[in-house]
Order: C-alpha cells, then structure tokens, then sequence
C-alpha cells in the first residue's frame, strides 16, 4: 500500500496555498466527536478530482485554524455539532447562522472556538470572502475510535454533500 499525503496542520503552512481550504476537526479518540477527520481523510483521497482544494487534517484544531484558513477565498470546515436533530444530520451553516453553546475547559492548548477564531480572522483582515461550517450530529460521544453506525452508514452522503460546496 503507498503512503498517501494528508496535508497535516503543520505542513499546511509549508506547502502552497491554493484557494479552497477544507478543513476537517475532531478527536479520534471520542468516536463520533473524530467524524471531521474521518471525512478529511476520504475527501483527500480524491484529491486529484479537485486540484484548486487543499484538505487539512485540523485535529481539535484550536488557534492553528487561523492561520490555515488565513487569505483563502473560501473555508469549508467540518466538525461534529451538538445540533439538536437526529443523529447523523448534517447541516450546512455560515458562521452568522451559529450560535456557539461551546464550554471551554482551558486544559488544552488546543482548544478553541471556531466561531472565535472567525472572528479573530476578520478582525486581522485575513478572513476568507466565504466560510461554510459543515456541522453533523453525533450519536455517541465516548471514548472510542470508532465512529458510530449511524455516522458510518453516511459517509458517501457526506461526501457527496460536501462536495458540493468547492465551487
């Protein structure tokens, strides 16, 4: 099996930017809460189908988003949402449609709010023109690296909505 490159936070900077970002969060280790990177990771395998697009593995993200949606023409971020809908719905949003419920602990250095750090974006001047937050509701949110059933019978629906949104 070759070594694929999935463009990780820190070799992001290095590499050229190009002018779509999609940016994929989540911990792996809390199953569903991991459905971001999971998305990034079978969104990068096609790669080539979308050459103006780099796909970043963001992790729990935190302040290092900033600087890769940084002077893009448009971020596409993907992270599971506490939404209220039935679990396994995905909805697309812009940052003005959010209202951030979020709790910060301040255990983690990376930890932070997106909506925040979009804030933070345009108050620097180097926000993307457009920014659309994909947003799916988990079904279980535990120690686990397995996503859930629910979310895993999905996947091609995710994409394929995904998708979408790079023009």
């Amino acid at each position: 099996m070759k070594n694929k490159k999935i463009n990780s936070a820190s070799s992001a900077f290095s590499a050229v930017r190009k002018s779509i970002v999609v940016i994929g969060l989540g911990n792996l280790l809390l199953s569903d809460e991991g459905i971001g990177v999971h998305l990034i990771r079978r969104l990068s395998e096609h790669q080539y189908k979308f050459p103006l697009v780099d796909f970043i593995d963001a992790g729990t993200g935190g302040m290092t988003v900033l600087h890769l949606i940084a002077n893009r023409k448009k971020a596409i971020i993907i992270d599971c949402a506490k939404m209220g809908a039935e679990p396994g719905t995905i909805k697309q949003f812009e940052p003005a449609d959010v209202q951030t419920t979020k709790k910060m602990t301040h255990f983690s250095l990376h930890e932070a709010d997106i909506l925040r750090i979009i804030e933070l974006s345009r108050q620097l001047g180097e926000c993307p023109n457009q920014i659309v937050i994909f947003g799916i509701e988990p079904e279980k949110l535990e120690p686990g690296q397995s996503l859930s059933r629910t979310l895993t019978d999905k996947i091609d629906l995710y994409i394929d909505t995904i998708s979408k949104s790079f023009s």
